[in-house]
């Protein structure tokens, strides 16, 4: 009684059609019953998507004002820097030409002097 079937190659073949039919038909149905969770996964995976894309976008636009906000503080700074530089110049100009015009003026009082003294000798032997 070991084998009470009879076994035979259609009978193996059609069992496994039979299965084969049974799996598909049970894919079919499972896929058509989680179909609105698929549905939901995948407005799910949308918005994540969009969300993520907006949240880069507001990195990109931060970077954008910070470095542009850098670049206007690196521009202030270096005109104030040309500016501190040029009235340092300026003012050394101004300086040397006091000094300048000091000499001269000293030279002037000096020879106005020596001429004065000289005219002066001149009366004195006149």
């Amino acid at each position: 009684m070991r084998h009470a079937r009879n076994n035979e190659l259609t009978d193996r073949r059609s069992a496994a059609a039979d299965a084969k039919a049974s799996l598909l038909t049970a894919y079919r149905a499972a896929k058509t019953a989680a179909e609105p969770s698929r549905a939901a996964r995948q407005t799910e995976r949308i918005s994540f998507v969009e969300a993520r894309e907006a949240r880069r976008a507001e990195r990109e636009r931060v970077k954008v004002e910070e470095r542009t906000r850098l670049e206007t503080l690196a521009a202030q700074e270096q005109a104030a820097i040309v500016a501190a530089a040029t009235a340092e110049i300026e003012a050394r100009r101004s300086a040397e030409n006091t000094r300048i015009s000091g000499v001269v003026q000293d030279e002037a009082a000096r020879k106005a002097e020596r001429d004065r003294r000289y005219a002066a000798r001149k009366a004195r032997q006149a």
